[in-house]
């Protein structure tokens, strides 16, 4: 969820140094801080940005964050903020309650009650803001939205479930949904290890600032392995400090701490115009946004509940321009200035301005591999044909299922060992602390030949591609595999491959790849395209752990969510297979215990895993294919 964003959260209100040598600016708002009273009688530290030379009542645009307010207006418009600040609005930023100066304790888990009248919470303190807002604030217009990525995506996506009627439209943007299933802190039960302990020390140490774990050893892979059973956090480290924490080892299951927390299972319309935001590579909420589209969709007569998507690692549609993500060039186009001039700003210029009009589709988005903005009339399209790329046993893919004769003795099943000693990382090492370090948001489109022969990672490659294969919606893979020991996991994952012998491309340096080229240094890379995990102990149940029947082929059903991707001619597909992927994802100890979380070191254990590709059991991917 989350502070990828603290440099984005903030640019909205930033105060960006003066040139050198050049006359201060003067500030383009004027700055209020106010204390606003809630229901229970805690107030919360929020902070009126008006603009200086507002001519008429304005829309109040407003933000709830844990990340802290501007003690100063700005004196330059920060790009992510431009496009909409043209059309004229009252921001407001407001500390969440337990955070900086707002009273209160501050709770990560996003738990909403609406049945207890006496119950406080995000939901209910964004009900009473915006109460005071439109009450005291001049020149406002009586309508208000709300926007923000990420946790600021949740504060504002929590107000679905009881908005003001002043609230007139949102904009959630990489909002999580449900924690223990697939946003932040878990993938299908399976701990998010590096993440969810460095962002919980992040926010929770202390309530006056964001706290950035002071590690012995840069290269973390190496600390997290060295600090062994997950128990050694607590033991060796926070000592029970951390209350976020402490909830999550004392939940390794899907039980109603969970549920309660998972709030969009409390979401069945569209109560107020949304449009939901979300990345292809985002490395923190890439589920959420769709998860909360298709709970406002279940009813939603008036069309207003509307998703896009695009290229982006998390928020970066908030930066200048979005050209790019690692490597990966975008044909020339500055996705992120293009969201927000032609989607974003138009959307709340319609409903909080009344001008322009309202989106005439359901989804838009960025399709990756064409480079072009898409839109369509329902998500998924109708005229995407479910279609299966079948894993062999002889290492290749293909669209033709296994037959009989691979079937035969061994080569049925492919396998390898997988030792929790040696894990595969998740990126290239060293692998930098979470936060602060640059190199956390782009790893999801990081070159996966750095563990390409492994002898623990089965790769399944296609032949070169005669034509475009385009998939748009909902991507997943089923696997038939088998482990040795009693517990499990398996990561799968679907890379677009680079022709091999591409020529170096006539651009200019300084302006990038013109659309059709890619620099040199794409020569053969391995771009993933989806990738996840699923823990064994929880394919029967959630709720309830069980475990697997040591070399037993089971089906493994794994989600790898929406997608928007052309693969091109001259490409080529490949899934790769391993069951660690650390420290992104704690190590599974391979055999069954209650609960990992207290797993001793004696209970790691080697495990031979077979995936099979037979006739029988067709280990495959499914794609959504437009002809």
């Amino acid at each position: 969820m989350r502070p990828s964003i603290i440099g984005l959260v903030l640019t909205l209100l930033l105060v960006l140094p003066a040139r050198a040598q050049e006359p201060a600016a003067k500030p383009i708002f004027r700055l209020q801080e106010v204390m606003i009273p809630m229901r229970d009688g805690v107030h919360l530290q929020t902070v009126i940005l008006t603009p200086v030379d507002q001519k008429g009542p304005l829309p109040i645009l407003f933000r709830r964050t844990p990340y802290g307010v501007p003690a100063e207006p700005p004196k330059e418009m920060p790009p992510s903020t431009k496009e909409l600040a043209q059309d004229g609005y009252v921001f407001v930023l407001q500390n969440l309650r337990g955070r900086f100066k707002s009273e209160g304790v501050f709770k990560l888990s996003s738990e909403v009650n609406l049945d207890d009248p006496k119950a406080t919470n995000e939901t209910t303190d964004a009900y009473d803001s915006i109460d005071w807002l439109v009450k005291n604030v001049p020149g406002n217009n009586g309508k208000v939205g709300m926007s923000g990525v990420s946790y600021d995506g949740l504060t504002t996506a929590l107000t679905l479930l009881h908005p003001h009627p002043a609230l007139k439209a949102i904009s959630e943007q990489a909002s999580p949904a449900d924690q223990w299933m697939n946003d932040d802190d878990h993938h299908y039960g399976a701990l998010r290890e590096s993440y969810s302990f460095e962002y919980a020390v992040l926010e929770q140490a202390d309530k006056n600032k964001n706290t950035h774990f002071d590690f012995e050893t840069y290269d973390t892979y190496q600390w997290y392995l060295d600090l062994g059973p997950l128990s050694n956090i607590n033991a060796k480290y926070l000592h029970g400090s951390v209350p976020y924490w402490n909830e999550t080892v004392e939940h390794p299951d899907y039980d109603d701490f969970w549920k309660k927390e998972a709030w969009v299972r409390q979401l069945h319309a569209s109560t107020v115009p949304n449009l939901n935001v979300a990345g292809f590579w985002d490395q923190e909420d890439p589920w959420g946004p769709w998860q909360i589209f298709r709970h406002s969709e279940e009813h939603d007569p008036d069309h207003t509940n509307f998703m896009v998507a695009g290229p982006w690692f998390h928020g970066q549609w908030k930066t200048a321009k979005a050209d790019s993500i690692g490597i990966i060039p975008f044909g020339g186009h500055e996705t992120a200035r293009e969201f927000r001039e032609n989607i974003e700003a138009p959307f709340f210029r319609y409903y909080l301005h009344s001008k322009g009009e309202k989106p005439r589709w359901q989804a838009s988005t960025f399709q990756s591999g064409s480079n072009t903005w898409r839109t369509y009339a329902v998500w998924p399209p109708k005229e995407a044909q479910p279609t299966n790329l079948y894993l062999h046993s002889d290492g290749t893919l293909s669209f033709t299922a296994p037959l009989a004769v691979e079937s035969a003795g061994a080569g049925q099943y492919r396998e390898y060992v997988s030792d929790p000693a040696s894990p595969v990382p998740y990126r290239q090492r060293p692998i930098s602390p979470t936060y602060p370090g640059g190199d956390w948001r782009t790893w999801e489109v990081a070159d996966q030949r750095f563990v390409d022969h492994r002898p623990d990672v089965l790769t399944f490659v296609s032949s070169t591609l005669d034509h475009d294969i385009t998939v748009t919606g909902q991507l997943a893979a089923v696997l038939f595999a088998s482990t040795s020991g009693t517990d499990s996991d398996f990561v799968v994952k679907l890379i677009d491959v680079y022709p091999e012998n591409a020529q170096k491309a006539d651009w200019d340096p300084e302006e990038g790849p013109k659309p059709g080229q890619f620099a040199q240094s794409l020569n053969g890379y391995e771009l993933p395209i989806a990738m996840e995990v699923r823990r064994g102990r929880y394919l029967a149940s959630y709720e309830q752990a069980h475990p697997l029947t040591p070399d037993e082929p089971v089906k493994w059903g794994i989600p790898l969510r929406d997608h928007d991707h052309v693969f091109v001619k001259g490409h080529r597909i490949m899934v790769q297979v391993q069951s660690t992927w650390f420290p992104l994802i704690d190590r599974n100890p391979q055999k069954f215990v209650p609960s990992i979380y207290q797993a001793t070191a004696a209970d790691f254990v080697k495990a031979t895993q077979r995936v099979y590709c037979s006739p029988a059991m067709p280990s495959h991917i499914e794609l959504p294919v437009v002809p």
